[in-house]
C-alpha cells in the first residue's frame, strides 16, 4: 500500500481496521493521523496481543524505514494482518497537505 491509498482509505476504516503509527511519543503528539494508534516500534513485541484482534493493521512511520521494521516484526510474531505503508510516511503525508490531528 502507499500513502495515497492509505489516505483514501482512512476516513472510512472499519470498526475492525486500525493505522498504526509506530513513530516515538513525542512524534506522534506533534502531529498524527486521526485515529491512529501510536505503538512506539521499541515497544512493539510487549503489546502485540493488542493488535491480534483487527482485520487490517496498516502500519507507517515518518519516513517508511520504522514501518518496514514493525511489518517484519510483527510477521515473525505471526501476525498476518499487517500492511506496510513503505514508500513515505508522515512528512510525506505532511508534504501533500492531509489532514493532521494535533
Amino acid at each position: 500500500m502507499n500513502l495515497d491509498e492509505l489516505y483514501a482509505k482512512h476516513g472510512k476504516l472499519g470498526t475492525k481496521e486500525i493505522i498504526l503509527d509506530v513513530r516515538n511519543p513525542d512524534e506522534f503528539t506533534e502531529g498524527h493521523i486521526s485515529g491512529a494508534l501510536n505503538i512506539p516500534l521499541p515497544e512493539l513485541e510487549s503489546r502485540v496481543s493488542e493488535l491480534k484482534d483487527f482485520e487490517t493493521v496498516y502500519i507507517h512511520c515518518k519516513r517508511g524505514g520504522r514501518a518496514k521494521s514493525a511489518f517484519e516484526t510483527l510477521q515473525n510474531l505471526g501476525l498476518t494482518n499487517v500492511v506496510c505503508v513503505s514508500d513515505a510516511g508522515m512528512d510525506a503525508w505532511l508534504e501533500r497537505g492531509y489532514p493532521v490531528k494535533r
